[in-house]
């Protein structure tokens, strides 16, 4: 585990920090025959890192029924941050759809780790077992620091990404009043409020007004 965690500093994307996060817990989590990342936003699935089809397939199957462990975690009240299913080969009364097809596609038990949940966002690590009561308390610790990682990751990587969109909303609403300044001999300020004003009149996100005006050359 402490190779593992060396290893993933030396990752150069979030997206190989989670593959290599994913890929270790066949070798680090005991009875783990495959691994992957669900998210989800609302009724909406997203499988990253998976290391077998059968981990995108279970996701997927997930959203077609509406009902799984995961959508449980994701709209539970009590914010249950662990779950393991023991044996999904016998009959499941929490999800007596899910739990046969998921057999079906070679699961025997799973077990799995909220990473975060907001707004409608939710997101799990899940460990896969072609054998049912594969995961013991060992697996569940090992499994635990595996999804320690995989949230810092992935708060990581939405914090990147809202900080690349800033720098980028910035750069292109400044261009956007470089040519109104030039072309209309306007001061910084007035570049500004013609702007906003165009933004507010129209109903259109002050960005997407600078992207019309560097794209087109003026507000007409």
């Amino acid at each position: 585990m402490a190779s593992m965690a060396r290893s993933l500093l030396a990752r150069d994307s979030v997206e190989a920090t989670l593959d290599e996060i994913t890929s270790s817990a066949t070798d680090l989590v005991d009875g783990c025959d495959a691994a992957g990342i669900l998210v989800l936003h609302g009724s909406r699935v997203r499988s990253l890192a998976a290391t077998h089809e059968m981990v995108t397939e279970s996701d997927q199957l997930q959203q077609h029924l509406g009902e799984g462990p995961c959508f449980d975690a994701a709209h539970s009240s009590h914010g249950q941050r662990v779950f393991r299913i023991a044996d999904l080969t016998a009959e499941q009364q929490h999800w007596p759809g899910y739990a046969p097809e998921a057999n079906a596609l070679g699961i025997g038990s799973m077990m799995g780790f909220l990473l975060f949940t907001e707004d409608e966002d939710f997101g799990a690590l899940n460990f896969y077992s072609r054998k049912p009561g594969a995961f013991t308390e060992i697996s569940e610790l090992a499994g635990f620091l595996l999804a320690s990682h995989a949230s810092v990751a992935l708060s990581s990587a939405r914090t990147h990404a809202q900080l690349e969109q800033a720098v980028g909303t910035r750069h292109i609403i400044g261009e956007a009043m470089g040519i109104l300044m030039g072309s209309r001999h306007l001061s910084e300020d007035q570049a500004f409020d013609a702007l906003r004003r165009y933004s507010q009149e129209t109903n259109t996100k002050l960005r997407e007004v600078a992207r019309m005006i560097c794209e087109g050359g003026s507000l007409d």
